[in-house]
């Protein structure tokens, strides 16, 4: 089920918060970057923006929901969580903290759909299609994240 709010949000030195849900879930993040573009007086140009978390992925695309739910689909077909991935085998690798997740189908699934985007701003405006959203895509939540958010232009 889509997320429809962020539920926590921070916008500084160049950071968008979010606290996800789940450990699958997506995110809405248009608004809070038009935001920030209105709060530093951003006009022509483009954000840059990059996911700090190896298992979070940053896309475009249409927020619905059906969709949504076959966007999971087709990453769980992909890369299932219940593989044997080696990256699971925690008692083979050196340092790993007692919480560590057993999550190597996330960082998979995350390279599927990429954690970087280039978003227009034109008249101070996100250039985005008619069914278009920035939506942050959580692969293995619930936890806090964060994106960082670069302008270029005037």
């Amino acid at each position: 089920m889509p997320t429809d709010e962020i539920n926590t949000l921070e916008r500084n030195k160049g950071l968008i918060t979010v606290i996800t849900e789940g450990p699958l879930a997506f995110h809405r993040i248009s608004e809070p970057l038009q935001q920030l573009i209105e709060q530093h007086g951003y006009r022509e140009g483009a954000l840059v923006l990059a996911g700090l978390h190896t298992t979070t992925a940053l896309i475009v695309n249409e927020w619905e929901e059906r969709l949504l739910e076959d966007i999971k689909h087709w990453l769980n077909q992909l890369a299932p969580a219940d593989l044997t991935w080696k990256h699971n085998d925690l008692h083979l690798r050196p340092n790993i903290p007692e919480d560590e997740p057993r999550n190597a189908h996330a960082h998979l699934q995350a390279l599927l759909l990429g954690n970087h985007l280039t978003v227009s701003v034109q008249d101070a405006q996100l250039v985005l299609g008619r069914y278009q959203d920035v939506i942050l895509v959580e692969l293995d939540g619930p936890r806090r994240r964060q994106v960082g958010v670069s302008f270029l232009g005037a």
